[in-house]
């Protein structure tokens, strides 16, 4: 049986206590805005700003209590959480006070599902946003409660795997880490004394190219030629091994193609972010090309390059936007260690990815067992 969400819940908002006053901020009364919500936020019991009792009082707020669902109406609109305890919130809510007739986390795994559809709903000309007649007027179809609980319960288990699996890998991530640091220190401050080189003299150290305009030319995609981008690059981890775009024979002859173990550093916006080409594949000028001569390898540098990233990234001058050059890379002095420690370090990150491989293939299991959870009960 469909109910609309007015039938169900009491729709309500906050606002936003003046400011200029300091008197109303910094007190122990719980206050959340849209943006300390995120993908993977779930039962919430604190808030980054506090308000007092007289900002309350001074501006009408009434608390909304434990088990509200909170679901943000703008900025961005269908970020959902549960709230752990009473609280406050801003203007940026229309959270969902829940009658006995719907559990709270059954409605909170309807609300996750209903992203696209919620913004979908979103009215206004200078930003996008969901009224509380809107939300009242949503539709969700009501089982009994007892299957309510168990829906939620499913994906609650299932949800817990699934941030397990992911904390598995940061936890790996940081393990290979701790190892680097073990066996040759702190590569900024090199306690260990290595000797140290600049970059451009450990091997071939060059930007990618992309000489046609316009860039985006259909004429240069489309072909059977890898192409990568700076995105893909950050957000990689040790190894590239997928591809969104090729390049076409034109946008091969205009460009580069780069064997794979080439380390990709980005230089554009993603600053000095790094990963290993599993395959041959061409990149923009954007990012820059080092193939290592005999005194390092790749494996090795883009550990190096992990401790480095934010001391660039924050050096970096910013135009339009952020960007180092190749002057800047070629100078950065790089420790130099004996080549039996590099391969004992790299042997043990070969292991490390075997590991984080197996937990990649269960994480991208239980993703889709997840998945198909949701469809099944929400459509």
């Amino acid at each position: 049986m469909k109910k609309k969400l007015g039938e169900l819940c009491q729709v309500v908002s906050g606002t936003t206590p003046k400011t200029g006053i300091p008197e109303y901020w910094g007190g122990s009364a719980k206050w959340i805005t849209p943006a300390e919500l995120d993908d993977d936020s779930y039962i919430v019991e604190d808030s980054a700003r506090k308000i007092t009792e007289l900002g309350i009082r001074k501006t009408g707020l009434s608390p909304f209590p434990a088990g509200t669902v909170l679901l943000t109406s703008r900025a961005p609109i269908g970020k959902v959480a549960i709230a752990g305890c009473e609280m406050y919130c801003n203007q940026g809510f229309k959270n969902l006070v829940c009658s006995e007739r719907i559990h709270n986390k059954f409605l909170y795994w309807f609300l996750k599902s209903k992203t696209a559809y919620l913004n979908s709903l979103g009215r206004g000309a200078t930003f996008k946003e969901i009224s509380k007649a809107i939300v009242e007027q949503i539709e969700i179809e009501v089982p009994s409660l007892e299957k309510q609980k168990a829906v939620a319960m499913v994906l609650e288990t299932i949800r817990h795997i699934l941030l397990l699996r992911r904390a598995q890998l940061a936890a790996l991530d940081e393990l290979v880490k701790a190892r680097f640091v073990e066996m040759f220190g702190d590569p900024v401050g090199n306690p260990m004394g290595w000797p140290t080189k600049p970059l451009g003299a450990l091997g071939e150290l060059e930007r990618g190219r992309s000489k046609h305009r316009p860039r985006n030319d259909p004429k240069l995609l489309g072909g059977p030629y890898p192409l990568i981008q700076t995105g893909e690059v950050a957000s990689a981890g040790l190894y590239l091994t997928t591809f969104q775009n090729t390049y076409s024979e034109l946008g091969l002859q205009q460009s580069r193609m780069w064997k794979a173990g080439t380390l990709c550093i980005t230089i554009a916006a993603n600053i000095a972010q790094t990963a290993i080409l599993g395959f041959d594949a061409c990149f923009p000028d954007s990012v820059v090309g080092f193939i290592p001569g005999s005194e390092t390898d790749a494996v090795f540098m883009h550990y190096w390059f992990s401790f480095f990233q934010k001391i660039l990234e924050e050096q970096a001058p910013q135009v339009a936007q952020k960007n180092i050059n190749l002057k800047i890379l070629a100078e950065l002095q790089v420790i130099v260690p004996a080549t039996q420690k590099r391969a004992v370090f790299s042997a043990f990150v070969a292991r490390t990815e075997k590991l984080k491989a197996t937990i990649q293939r269960s994480l991208a299991e239980t993703q889709r067992l997840f998945d198909s959870q949701l469809q099944e009960h929400f459509g």
